[in-house]
């Protein structure tokens, strides 16, 4: 038995978990002088998932604020006596597609200044003698890449925290964590009570169950993961001193040097889940510590049969262990970072097995974000808030996991649609979209029309893009295009999340988040951002005035958990401001074109005649409708919401009446291909919380006559001049090579930016993207260059938009004239 520990009767900041992340995050807030901090852990420091990491540490990643925390962990794993060895990182392309992932990796890798290379299968096998080059099409190979041992680095980062003044408690087991009124206010422990005004729950796989002790759901699985150590079996006196690290994914495995033999393991295709009891809640046992599974080698089989391809000396060499470890798994595969609906609870969990790559970034930006109250870079698609209600259920949440874990290493294409846990959330009108040929995609846990089968033949199969852009394709999206332009589409948009902002301190309180003036006359309708203290868009989304006390915010499918969250957390909490989520009260579809009117008209008694950016309550049939002239494709119309139960029926209203007009009804990806010929944003790509308004080209929306958050931070950067990159539009020569996002652009040879979203027009018959690059690149008529896929496209910074530039299609009354189209 551990002898009784002393813990103070207070600290500021609990982390709770012993293992890397955690003492990262106390590593980091002593690096900030935040020296109030206690870590406890129910047994030794690195007992839980840690000290079985396999060690690898890769730096390139899918976005930018996730390679940024990673590279940033190397150059923290050099500073510290923590075994780093920085011996370089190989992978593999062994058919045609991986080839081209890696070549986009190569380009997107110039965008960091990280120095991969390209190499021909023999120059991977010269830097990595035991391989075969059988089926090795082409490489990449990062010099900075590494190990470390998992162990070392811990013990590295607790012995910095102690000398910042953070006081470290092992076996000290948390038996509850204390919440009043909604906010964390102490940690209770086997020795006692620590009361604190900020928790992080940094306990790995035992993340869930310690979130389940303040109300809070974390969805993570653990999830056997297995790798083995063979005995020593190489000389390391012939060739390289170290062998770099080696992933082969289409083979689905990994390996490492281990003094002089190797850890090799991979990602297999029937995954094991762990500990879960008959209602898929994990149940990890109590005394679980620094301890490993049983060897299973039937699952590893697969692994074990497609190493000995690539490493052939993998036949003949004697295993030392198999190791089986339980690793914390998210359901999309990114970390589970931030703060949760408790305030002042924050979790750092869900590593996904790549925890050690990414300890020293998570630790900062944890840290960062304790201190400051919010983060300091886009780390959106890493916070907890992302997880909808649905994962509150255990067995979607494991469908998902599953799925995350056994694709693991498959290539994810821009556009591709995940398959668990579906279909789950549907509009009142799924059965006619099925009835109609429609391909889905999901959206937080929404089933959307991507487009319509039957409006392939309508549609042109030779402007299928290139490469990556031509996959989850169709003619459909050019034919939904044209006929919104040309005549009018009909989308179902019921998944925008929507929310009702009310009360007698409403109209103050948003005006005191949003950049521009939203407490204008009752049926108006205001383009705003709200931003954060470093004058960042944190939201981007429409605001109509309801009543006097009463806005309505519209915002993305995939955007509802973090706007209401952002706006729930900084409300009075006096009673005089209530924020509803009304997304599933409200069916909403969105009639657009130049024969919209045409459609419309004859089913209402009610006058068309009111302004763009406004709303009127009118009724369309027999259905009663909330009727916002706005637009997201740059054409004529309006946005129908009406109560979920009539959704049906409006639906089939307003088909009806366009069938002699011609309308279409259209999916996603056209009103994708649409905005962009428009130049309208979109929020978590062209624009995030690391860029101001004044970048993003929205500096329309700020008021300089009132305050607001972020007001401040804009002035202190310089306002409109101030902004050091600009938001462009490129076109692109060739109209068949497509960015598809991340891209580096180029002028006169240098890398100068890197593309946010891209696409094809099918109005302005062109390839476009959208970069942000230096001011003294932003103008029209710059020469520029893209890589995609390897190939340097040329382009040129381009007028935007392009489509229509002095809206006159959105503005005025359309009765069907075909479209010119514009370029500048």
């Amino acid at each position: 038995m551990p002898r009784p520990r002393e813990l103070p009767d207070r600290a500021r900041v609990v982390v709770i978990g012993g293992g890397v992340g955690g003492a990262s995050i106390a590593y980091h807030l002593a690096q900030l002088g935040e020296s109030d901090v206690v870590l406890v852990d129910r047994d030794e420091l690195t007992s839980g998932s840690t000290f079985h990491s396999a060690g690898l540490v890769g730096q390139l990643r899918s976005s930018v604020s996730l390679t940024t925390m990673m590279m940033y962990s190397v150059e923290l794993y050099q500073s510290l006596d923590c075994g780093w060895v920085e011996c370089g990182g190989i992978r593999l392309a062994c058919t045609p597609e991986r080839e081209q992932e890696v070549h986009r990796q190569v380009a997107w890798a110039r965008t960091f200044g990280l120095p991969l290379e390209l190499l021909s299968a023999e120059e991977a096998a010269a830097k990595f003698p035991l391989m075969s080059t059988d089926g090795v099409r082409v490489a990449s190979y990062l010099p900075t890449d590494g190990y470390l041992d998992p162990s070392q680095l811990t013990y590295a980062l607790a012995e910095g925290a102690r000398g910042g003044g953070v006081r470290i408690f092992t076996h000290t087991r948390v038996t509850g964590i204390e919440v009043v009124d909604g906010r964390v206010q102490a940690v209770e422990t086997q020795w006692g009570r620590v009361a604190c005004e900020r928790v992080v729950i940094a306990g790995g796989m035992y993340a869930a169950e310690l979130g389940r002790l303040a109300g809070v759901r974390i969805p993570v699985v653990p999830m056997a993961h297995e790798y083995l150590v063979t005995q020593p079996f190489r000389d390391r006196s012939v060739g390289p001193r170290h062998l770099p690290t080696l992933r082969d994914p289409d083979n689905l495995i990994y390996f490492r040097e281990e003094g002089e033999g190797l850890v090799m393991g991979g990602y297999e295709r029937h995954c094991a889940p762990w500990s879960l009891d008959e209602h898929l809640v994990d149940r990890i046992p109590p005394d679980f510590n620094g301890r490993l599974l049983e060897e299973d080698w039937p699952r590893f089989e697969e692994i074990a049969l497609a190493s000995k391809v690539r490493v052939p000396a993998m036949e003949d060499v004697k295993v030392t262990k198999l190791i089986n470890g339980p690793e914390a798994f998210t359901p999309d595969n990114e970390f589970c970072l931030g703060e949760t609906e408790v305030d002042g609870l924050f979790v750092a969990a869900g590593f996904c097995a790549h925890g050690l790559a990414g300890a020293g970034g998570i630790g900062k930006v944890m840290a960062e974000w304790i201190v400051a109250g919010e983060p300091q870079m886009d780390l959106w698609h890493m916070d907890i808030r992302r997880f909808g209600p649905q994962y509150r259920s255990p067995a979607y949440t494991l469908k998902r996991t599953k799925e995350v874990y056994e694709t693991y290493y498959d290539i994810h294409y821009p556009n591709e649609e995940r398959a668990a846990g579906r279909p789950l959330k549907v509009s009142s009108n799924y059965v006619w979209h099925l009835a109609h040929g429609a391909a889905f995609g999901e959206k937080s846990g929404w089933e959307r029309v991507n487009w319509y089968g039957s409006n392939a033949g309508e549609g042109d199969a030779g402007l299928r893009p290139r490469g990556w852009a031509g996959q989850h394709w169709s003619p459909a999206i050019g034919a939904e295009h044209r006929a919104v332009r040309e005549r009018a589409g009909l989308f179902d948009e019921s998944s925008f999340a929507k929310f009702e902002v009310s009360g007698p301190g409403a109209a103050e309180f948003l005006e005191s988040l949003c950049d521009n003036k939203v407490a204008r006359d009752v049926g108006r309708i205001t383009y705003t951002q709200m931003l954060n203290a470093r004058g960042g868009i944190e939201c981007d989304f429409t605001v109509t005035r309801l009543a006097e006390e009463a806005f309505q915010i519209v915002t993305g499918t995939a955007f509802g958990q973090h706007d209401r969250s952002w706006i729930t957390r900084h409300a009075p909490r006096d009673g005089s401001v209530a924020v509803v989520d009304t997304t599933s009260r409200w069916a909403c579809f969105a009639l657009w074109g130049p024969r919209a009117r045409d459609v419309l008209a004859p089913l209402t008694p009610d006058v068309l005649d009111f302004p763009y950016m406004s709303m009127r309550e009118i009724m369309v049939g027999d259905v009663p409708v909330r009727a916002l002239r706005v637009t997201f494709v740059g054409e004529y119309g309006w946005e129908l919401y009406c109560p979920t139960e009539y959704g049906a029926a409006l639906w089939r209203t307003l088909w009806e009446s366009g069938a002699p007009h011609g309308v279409f009804a259209g999916g996603y990806r056209a009103i994708d291909s649409l905005r962009l010929e428009k130049g309208y944003r979109v929020w978590g790509a062209d624009i995030t919380p690391d860029q101001t308004p004044h970048e993003a080209g929205l500096s329309f929306c700020v008021r300089e006559d009132k305050e607001f958050l972020g007001a401040g931070a804009l002035r202190e950067l310089g306002g409109v001049g101030g902004a050091g990159s600009r938001l462009v539009c490129l076109v692109l020569e060739d109209p068949r090579s497509v960015a598809l996002g991340n891209e580096p652009v180029a002028v006169d040879g240098r890398v100068v930016g890197r593309v946010t979203s891209g696409g094809y027009g099918y109005t302005v018959g062109a390839s476009i993207a959208y970069a942000y690059v230096p001011v003294a690149y932003a103008a029209p008529g710059v020469e520029v260059a893209v890589d995609v896929f390897g190939t340097w496209v040329a382009g040129v910074v381009t007028a935007e938009p392009l489509y229509d530039p002095a809206s006159a299609r959105v503005k005025g009354v359309q009765t069907g004239t075909t479209p010119t189209p514009t370029m500048g």
